[in-house]
């Protein structure tokens, strides 16, 4: 494909992009009028430059940041976590068996039950984090070892013919087979940990949080403010999944 083509295809697909939002905006639009009450539904114009304000102001700044730093680490815990339990339940029958039942009943019970009883164990600030933390796990640890599982076994018997060392086994073969099910687990449980981080923020209410913000905007009524901050939410969340996808490229192009 040349240059001028592949130039073509991401205009059409920008154009494309911006057709859609402009009509799921105009529709927004026509509800606004329809209701013509900004305590039910404030219009698009209203959210806009509601945000517009609040991000010139530090404390939406400090609220993102702060949101953002507890979520993303509790994303990185839950990466690091479900990777070495998808290798060592991939390595050993017995370990597999005996994660198991956790790991269904994290995937079955629901994030509000957890966010309650981490209240009750976590300081407010840990409780964003441990949420973050749980909706990753299960992800992670089902795709490095079902990535683990599918790797070709004819590469194995060759690996073995040829007696690839351990280090070498692992970084020829199994990292290889492993990556495309670790990326696609990366990508799908971060928006996951990012909604229900969210989600734990407004029922803790730690200082300095868009949760918090959320939550008192609905308290008192500022629906403008709610709307507004959701679209934040939105925003920061595309804007999170656009940078992991870049680091994933990244390390795959090495």
């Amino acid at each position: 494909m040349t240059s001028t083509s592949a130039h073509k295809r991401r205009t059409v697909l920008i154009i494309k992009k911006v057709a859609v939002a402009a009509v799921w905006l105009t529709i927004w639009q026509a509800a606004y009028l329809l209701v013509r009450q900004e305590i039910l539904l404030p219009s698009p114009w209203q959210t806009l430059a509601r945000l517009w304000e609040l991000a010139q102001t530090a404390e939406f700044w400090t609220a993102s940041l702060l949101s953002l730093l507890r979520i993303v680490e509790g994303f990185v815990l839950g990466v690091v976590a479900g990777t070495l339990l998808g290798v060592l339940t991939a390595a050993s029958s017995v370990l597999y068996e005996f994660f198991h039942p956790a790991i269904t009943v994290i995937k079955s019970t629901p994030v509000a039950s957890f966010i309650i009883l981490a209240l009750v164990w976590i300081k407010k600030p840990g409780v964003p984090v441990f949420i973050a933390f749980l909706m990753v796990l299960p992800i992670i640890w089902a795709n490095v070892s079902e990535g683990i599982r599918q790797t070709d076994k004819y590469l194995l018997e060759m690996a073995k013919v040829f007696r690839f060392s351990r280090k070498a086994l692992f970084a020829k073969v199994y990292i290889p087979a492993v990556l495309p099910y670790f990326f696609a687990g990366c990508t799908t449980s971060l928006g996951l940990a990012w909604k229900a981080g969210i989600a734990a923020e407004v029922l803790s209410l730690p200082a300095g949080s868009i949760g918090s913000k959320l939550y008192y905007s609905k308290i008192y009524i500022e629906t403008i403010d709610l709307f507004a901050w959701t679209v934040a939410v939105i925003l920061l969340s595309i804007l999170l999944e656009k940078l992991l996808i870049s680091l994933l490229n990244k390390f795959k192009n090495r």
